[in-house]
């Protein structure tokens, strides 16, 4: 009986009422969302939007739920999964991400090459995903994957925001762009 925010990006406290942001519309509108009355409401987060706490005085409360609530009418016919040698996104440590300036789809295997040889994922702007050159499966970014890795390497990323909303919390990154004045530069 409350209200609920999903795949929330930012959340905040306004007096009492917590604040939440969160892209709407595909990504091309960033809500900021709270209860109406103040009142309490179910929020889920992107994976790895903000840094595990280290410190504080959490508790883990172990809750008891009716398996009856987890009953579904719905019937799974068919699932796809990536090859079992890609790395996670989300999990990874280490992303090499290719982006339009690599010139071409005949250029992705290079990067993902460079990934490989890394033991890192291997991402990409949406640019590339849109043209057909990866699969979305790879997209970081504000209508992709939300990473937080301790390294991130761009290449051929000119770093639009929505790209930057999606990785710019990672520990470190680098940026290989011929572009001097590429926006990627100004967080890398």
């Amino acid at each position: 009986g409350t209200a609920m925010a999903s795949d929330v990006t930012g959340i905040e406290m306004d007096g009492d009422k917590v604040v939440v942001t969160r892209p709407s519309f595909g990504g091309s509108v960033i809500s900021r969302i709270t209860s109406a009355d103040g009142a309490p409401f179910f929020v889920t987060l992107r994976p790895k939007i903000f840094a595990e706490s280290k410190e504080g005085p959490g508790e883990v409360v172990t809750e008891s739920v009716d398996e009856a609530y987890f009953q579904s009418g719905v019937t799974v016919k068919e699932m796809k999964a990536e090859s079992a040698g890609s790395t996670n996104l989300a999990e990874a440590d280490i992303i090499v991400s290719a982006g339009r300036g690599i010139k071409g789809p005949e250029n992705a295997p290079l990067v993902k090459e460079l990934a490989d040889s890394l033991g890192a994922a291997f991402g990409a702007s949406r640019a590339i995903v849109d043209a057909g050159w990866v699969p979305y499966s790879h997209q970081v970014g504000q209508t992709g994957k939300t990473v937080n890795p301790k390294l991130y390497v761009a290449v051929g990323i000119s770093g639009a925001i929505q790209h930057l909303v999606g990785m710019q919390t990672s520990k470190y990154i680098v940026a290989i762009n011929k572009d001097k004045d590429a926006p990627i530069f100004n967080i890398a």
